[in-house]
């Protein structure tokens, strides 16, 4: 996949319904909203998913996300993104066939998000960015906590689905 194909919306799957909710009531204007439905379209592009799919995104805050974090995995803490896939990844082979699939849910948290790009230099948008294409891989049966060849594998599929969308993130 080139940097150019993915800037420019064409795209291996047909169409791409992105879902949002905003927790926080904090999310003004459509920036946002739109580098996160070009990290999710990048991110199925560069996996070649074939067919229409939707996935749901919610904006929160620790506090949110610290209460599905404490319900979903038994964790007490807050952390930066979850995901929820409606499918396990074998169950995708056939997607696409039967009309769109709902991929599943990506819950964010703009707080951490923010405390987590600060030292890294990142802006806010990259670093949501991220979150987002870490979640879609994540819904498309990708886990980095399977072990070392796993997480190296998810790690390089961020990587090159990033450098596709440095050119569109707005740095600070």
């Amino acid at each position: 996949m080139s940097r150019e194909t993915c800037i420019s919306g064409q795209s291996a799957c047909r169409r791409v319904r992105v879902i949002f909710s905003d927790k926080t009531g904090r999310v003004k204007g459509f920036y946002l909203r739109r580098l996160i439905r070009r990290a999710v379209e990048c991110s199925l592009q560069h996996e070649n998913f074939p067919g229409d799919a939707e996935v749901s995104v919610t904006f929160c805050d620790n506090e949110y996300i610290r209460g599905l974090n404490r319900e979903y995995r038994g964790k007490d803490s807050a952390t930066d993104v979850l995901s929820f896939p409606l499918y396990e990844a074998d169950e995708l082979s056939d997607a696409g066939k039967y009309g769109p699939v709902e991929l599943g849910d990506i819950v964010i948290s703009l707080e951490r998000a923010g405390e987590q790009a600060e030292p890294l230099g990142h802006s806010l948008y990259r670093e949501a960015a991220f979150l987002a294409v870490h979640s879609v891989l994540h819904l498309l049966g990708y886990d980095h906590e399977k072990g070392e060849a796993e997480e190296e594998d998810m790690c390089r599929r961020q990587r090159e689905i990033m450098e596709s969308l440095n050119s569109v993130i707005k740095v600070k």
